[in-house]
């Protein structure tokens, strides 16, 4: 087998791993068709809000795992790393079990620079954190750490011999502006005033939304 046939194996298997739809399986799970509900998106927020707190905390750690796990195999065992830790991402945003329409990469995006990056992550997620804590608003925390890395990657790549790591940089900036693009519709709303905060650790009155609260969530499209 050569080396581009295994590549091309490595990368079809990222696909296919980045494609499974967490979200929408623990929805299911808990008797909520996530595609029906809130946003009618199948990432980990909208089942945080949807479906309950530890169903959307769950959703978070699958989809950050799913783009983490892959890139570190890769990194391990002679794969084409950076390419496998893209494909993850794409194919959270593109599922081929959902008719390729996923959720906006944002956890898997995380999962997959952390494998590569995870200096420049963990500021990353410094900066989200903080931008939650004020805002209590996903989206734009996601935005803002998004926009973040289509910048900062550029600098951390610098070697010893003063090289830039010019297609981790391409890639790294192509899906953070991806990730952006993906929340067109949060940033409508956020300037419209009209997007729903999060209240990470406030006391809600039942694990899962009753189907009155749901059908409020389909109509807010929140």
């Amino acid at each position: 087998m050569t080396e581009y046939t295994t590549d091309l194996l490595w990368i079809a298997a990222a696909y296919l791993v980045g494609g499974i739809p967490f979200g929408y399986l623990i929805g299911r799970m808990r008797g909520i068709d996530v595609r029906t509900v809130g946003s009618e998106n199948i990432g980990a927020t909208n089942v945080f809000r949807t479906v309950g707190k530890k169903w959307g905390l769950l959703a978070f750690a699958c989809d950050v795992l799913k783009g983490l796990l892959p890139t570190l195999a890769a990194k391990a065992f002679g794969g084409p790393a950076l390419w496998v830790g893209v494909v993850c991402v794409v194919g959270h945003m593109l599922t081929p079990y959902m008719k390729f329409k996923g959720g906006k990469g944002v956890a898997t995006a995380f999962g997959m620079l952390l494998g590569l990056v995870p200096g420049v992550v963990g500021t990353a997620f410094a900066l989200f954190a903080l931008v939650f804590a004020c805002s209590h608003y996903i989206s734009l925390s996601s935005c803002s750490a998004a926009a973040f890395l289509a910048v900062a990657i550029w600098f951390p790549a610098l070697g010893a011999e003063g090289r830039t790591n010019l297609p981790q940089c391409v890639l790294v900036t192509v899906i953070a502006l991806f990730v952006i693009w993906k929340h067109r519709s949060n940033i409508g709303r956020l300037v419209r005033g009209t997007e729903s905060k999060i209240y990470l650790f406030r006391r809600a009155r039942t694990d899962a939304p009753s189907a009155v609260t749901a059908g409020a969530c389909a109509t807010a499209k929140a």
